[in-house]
């Protein structure tokens, strides 16, 4: 085991090159930037030979990794448990005097906006309504499509692919960022996480694989969602004001969104993304209102109770990866959704990372966890039991059941008043929580590739956030949603590996955290850092 504490001499940054006013890490940037060159044009190249590819290797994954999926999942959600209840949850990150960089209402603001706001978007409305009516021919369980019984676990399921379990996975990697960076003085990269493992080794070839494959993960990521998400919302305004949906509206969506973004960026942390999350928060609270008053208020308001029980009940058959009888949902929902949790992790872990610098383990595990499942609870029972009741009762276009996920969060706000601001409004609020991925996307990258550096240059923000926009325009123009849809499988691929280093990162960071209580027990009780 290396020795504590912490050498600090050595740095990350230390190989970094000056270059056009950039702070570029050698060869994290690099292997990063030739690698991402690479896939942009062999998949424009051959772009259905790619995606072939790429599926098989998706498929594979699922079929063959999933019990190792769902283990992971379940250790590391046990372990942040214990995190949070055990003594070690009195460290603070940044030390025992350390104070928040920001207050609790934007800091929740912000883990909404980056991890959870995008999605709530295009899966509140579409996933509760696609399992109660067995889209696919499948529904979680085993359960008769439209039964009563697929009802609650339309809501439970969809909650759980929301809840405790994916927000572990951000939740320990988030911690261990914070906590090696802030508390020990290492640089915020995903390489810093093993220095317990590994010691001065996490200065060389290691940490530098394990760097690249995080910049990687996360701008495929993050080119894929902006790809998508800007042919969800090209549908919404072709449903809206039949606007051409093709290609030229969906690039012009990702042109707009990467200039707002590329400005939030510039505009840093505090200025830039604090202010767009706060706004994107305001918004979708008003839109959630909405749809709880016009919707069938009376039904959601004794559900949201309801399905909390359901979900703590349901968690364990939910959970269990041996003999499932409902092994074609299982797979294609529930370890499709881990594989992306996962791959997404070095993102949003690193963004929670960089906001969290003064909260105690215990307030960071409570707000990591229980906010984003409450949020869940309340937003998926809300927008799922109105599409859910509109399709029971043959209401307006759901009464056909689950068509196409783009259209559905559309197709249920056109039967509730004031059908058209109110739709114009989602696909507004829509772009927004695209512009605040991306940006915090964007300083997440800059970040590593600057080998760690909380304040690179201007200029290399730009750079990250243009290129963001630039693949996914790209690869739009080269082969539409095929080449997405070999991007997404790419990314569910990078997952694999992950769940490795993920498992690797609990030992890392018990280490840490256990050589860090030890030195607080040893002070004076006034500067513990207690609770």
């Amino acid at each position: 085991m290396p020795r504590f504490p912490y050498d600090t001499d050595h740095t990350v940054g230390e190989k970094n090159i000056q270059f056009f006013g950039l702070d570029l890490h050698n060869p994290v940037f690099f292997t990063s930037a030739l690698l991402i060159l690479f896939f942009v044009i062999s998949t424009l190249i051959a772009p259905e030979y790619a995606a072939a590819i790429l599926g098989n290797a998706r498929e594979w994954t699922l079929e063959h990794a999933h019990g190792f999926f769902s283990l992971t999942i379940a250790v590391v959600f046990l372990f942040c448990i214990y995190l949070a209840v055990s003594p070690l949850g009195r460290i603070r990150l940044g030390g025992p005097m350390a104070t928040p960089d920001f207050g609790t209402p934007s800091w929740l603001a912000m883990l909404f906006s980056a991890g959870v706001g995008i999605g709530l978007m295009f899966w509140g409305a579409a996933e509760p309504l696609a399992y109660y009516t067995g889209w696919g021919g499948t529904t979680p369980l085993n359960a008769i499509p439209e039964s009563a019984e697929a009802r609650r676990l339309a809501m439970t399921a969809t909650i759980f692919h929301w809840g405790l379990h994916p927000w572990s996975v951000y939740a320990l990697l988030g911690l261990a960022l914070a906590f090696f960076t802030f508390n020990k003085g290492l640089p915020l990269t995903i390489r810093a996480c093993f220095y317990p493992l590994l010691g001065d080794r996490i200065w060389g070839w290691p940490g530098h694989v394990i760097d690249t494959l995080a910049v990687v993960a996360t701008i495929f990521g993050l080119a894929t969602s902006l790809g998508f998400g800007a042919i969800q919302a090209a549908s919404g305004l072709h449903y809206l004001f039949g606007i051409d949906a093709g290609i030229t509206t969906q690039v012009g969506v990702i042109v707009a969104v990467t200039s707002v973004a590329t400005l939030s960026v510039v505009r840093g942390l505090d200025k830039g993304v604090r202010v767009l999350s706060n706004v994107n928060s305001v918004f979708a609270l008003s839109l959630l209102a909405f749809v709880l008053l016009a919707g069938p208020t009376g039904k959601i308001l004794s559900e949201i109770p309801a399905n909390a029980a359901h979900y703590l009940g349901d968690m364990l058959p939910l959970t269990n990866w041996f003999d499932r009888e409902d092994k074609a949902w299982y797979q294609s929902w529930t370890i499709f959704y881990w594989a992306w949790w996962i791959s997404w992790s070095p993102f949003v872990g690193m963004f929670i990372a960089r906001i969290s610098k003064g909260r105690t383990i215990r307030e960071f595990m409570t707000a990591v966890l229980l906010m984003p499942v409450a949020v869940s609870i309340i937003w998926f029972t809300v927008f799922g039991t109105t599409a859910i009741e509109q399709a029971a009762n043959g209401v307006g276009e759901l009464a056909n059941g689950f068509t196409e996920a783009p259209l559905v969060l559309f197709q249920m706000l056109d039967n509730l008043p004031m059908a058209t601001i109110v739709s114009a409004f989602a696909v507004i609020l829509l772009l927004i929580f695209f512009i605040t991925s991306s940006d915090s996307g964007s300083l997440v990258i800059d970040t590593i590739t600057a080998g760690g550096k909380l304040h690179a240059p201007v200029a290399q923000r730009i750079f990250w956030a243009t290129m963001e926009g630039l693949v996914a325009a790209v690869l739009l123009l080269g082969g539409g949603s095929t080449v997405l849809s070999a991007l997404q499988a790419g990314a569910i691929t990078t997952a694999l590996p992950f769940t490795v280093i993920l498992l690797l990162c609990c030992v890392s960071l018990y280490r840490g955290l256990s050589h860090e209580l030890g030195s607080l027990l040893n002070r004076a009780p006034s500067e513990s850092g207690a609770d």
